[in-house]
């Protein structure tokens, strides 16, 4: 009777384990299978760009600003040659900024040279004429040591810079060219990043011989003027 009993449960765990077996497979199914996929998912879209568009290149002409790295200006001041005294003086220089610390430029000049004194020693003077002109033209070498600014009241500020400057030259005078060695020292304001005002002091040396013996003089200059740049 034992047996009779078993056999009906062993039979009914069986069926309930299949039953198990067959829902967890289905529902594993149903999981693979995404709703997408009926309607063509974006994972099996190809990755390639369909439309690639088409970008015309064209040559773009870059602006051409001014450097502003070259320097014209005028001049006008004094220059005192040595025994002669002191006259007006004018010129003109031309410059280059090779860095921000360093430049060079040429500069022309003029003034009026005047025997008044020794004509009233001696007889006739040392000239053929009262009046003589001396003319003078240098290379200079600059250095800008100590940039900054200039306040003129509360509200105006002004780039500035502070500079020395050293170079050679030839001096004409009396029929006479002389070497000529210059060194000096000068100032910028800038009113704008175009235009400068400019002051400077240099001492013109060079051997002279209009007495009977030949010696080194000094003549210094004092000048203002205005710079452009371009």
């Amino acid at each position: 009777m034992r047996t009779f009993h078993r056999t009906p449960v062993r039979s009914m765990l069986a069926a309930a384990a299949l039953a198990s077996t067959a829902f967890a497979a289905t529902t594993a199914h149903a999981a693979d299978v995404s709703p997408d996929t009926s309607a063509g998912s974006a994972s099996n879209a190809p990755t390639d760009q369909v439309i690639v568009p088409q970008v015309e290149r064209r040559d773009v002409r870059k602006p051409k600003y001014p450097s502003n790295d070259f320097e014209f200006g005028l001049f006008g001041g004094t220059y005192s040659t040595q025994n002669f005294g002191t006259a007006g003086a004018f010129g003109g220089r031309l410059g280059y900024d090779i860095t921000e610390d360093f430049f060079v430029e040429a500069t022309y000049g003029r003034t009026k040279v005047s025997d008044k004194t020794f004509r009233e020693v001696l007889p006739g003077g040392i000239f053929s004429k009262e009046k003589e002109t001396l003319s003078y033209y240098d290379i200079d070498v600059g250095y800008n040591f100590l940039p900054g600014e200039i306040f003129i009241g509360k509200n105006w500020a002004k780039a500035s810079t502070m500079y020395i400057v050293g170079g050679i030259g030839n001096t004409t005078f009396d029929g006479q060219r002389n070497q000529t060695w210059n060194f000096g020292a000068g100032a910028r304001l800038f009113l704008a990043d175009w235009v400068a005002l400019r002051a400077d002091v240099r001492d013109h040396i060079f051997s002279l011989d209009l007495l009977g013996k030949r010696s080194s003089t000094q003549n210094p200059e004092l000048t203002l003027g205005v710079s452009f740049f371009y």
